[in-house]
């Protein structure tokens, strides 16, 4: 098992501190650094536990942050602890963590509409989308069409697409004429596979093959 990085990303160190082992949680004001840590040290090795609070005030804004020392303790806070805490991993430290925060805060806190969401679509990087990532020209849905120099092998596609919550479904197609390798893949909502394009286009898989991601036509209404 690895964990698999972008080119964009700097050392596998680095990658594991800041992206893979610090969680961003919503808590209840009332909370203290430990009561925070009595909630999730159950999932794993806790490193330390921080409260945001206002800096005029002192009071807590209702936000906070776990860190863990493995990246799988993490993730199983985050697949495991409550939904009200709508965790989700933590922006790296070397961004801007008062945007973060402000755009998490604002996301979580509106109204939800009817029917099928994902808490997913408030990640931090797909709410910082800013306009030139998302071309209004571009046809948006729930189904996108993946190309690559090199055949895929089923099992390895759906795991790397699974990453992104909401798969639906991975039908990897083989070209007998070429080498190539060629796959569907849909998810339940378009904001999932939003932002699977964002970080899979172009992603090395395997090391030296870089991923084609297009969004491909399904029939539903892009406008939504």
């Amino acid at each position: 098992v690895f964990i698999a990085q972008s080119r964009a990303s700097g050392s596998h160190r680095d990658v594991e501190d800041e992206e893979l082992t610090r969680i961003f949680v919503m808590i209840p004001k009332s909370y203290t650094e430990e009561d925070l840590r009595e909630k999730f040290k159950m999932y794993g090795d806790i490193e330390y536990c921080s409260i945001i609070k206002n800096k005029t005030t002192g009071e807590s804004k209702g936000l906070g942050y776990v860190r863990y020392l493995k990246p799988s303790q993490a993730a199983r806070a985050i697949e495991e602890c409550d939904r009200s805490y709508r965790a989700i991993l933590a922006e790296p430290k070397n961004k801007s963590s008062e945007s973060f925060e402000h755009d998490y805060y604002s996301n979580n806190t509106r109204q939800e509409p009817r029917g099928n969401t994902l808490p997913f679509c408030v990640q931090p990087e797909f709410c910082s989308f800013e306009k030139s990532d998302i071309r209004i020209q571009e046809s948006i849905s729930k189904r996108l069409s993946v190309v690559s120099r090199l055949p895929f092998i089923q099992e390895q596609l759906f795991a790397l697409f699974d990453l992104v919550p909401g798969l639906e479904y991975c039908d990897v197609q083989r070209d007998p004429h070429t080498n190539s390798g060629y796959a569907v893949i849909q998810y339940s909502t378009a904001a999932s596979a939003i932002y699977a394009k964002y970080k899979l286009h172009g992603f090395e898989y395997p090391p030296g093959n870089r991923l084609t991601v297009i969004f491909l036509e399904d029939g539903s209404d892009s406008s939504e």
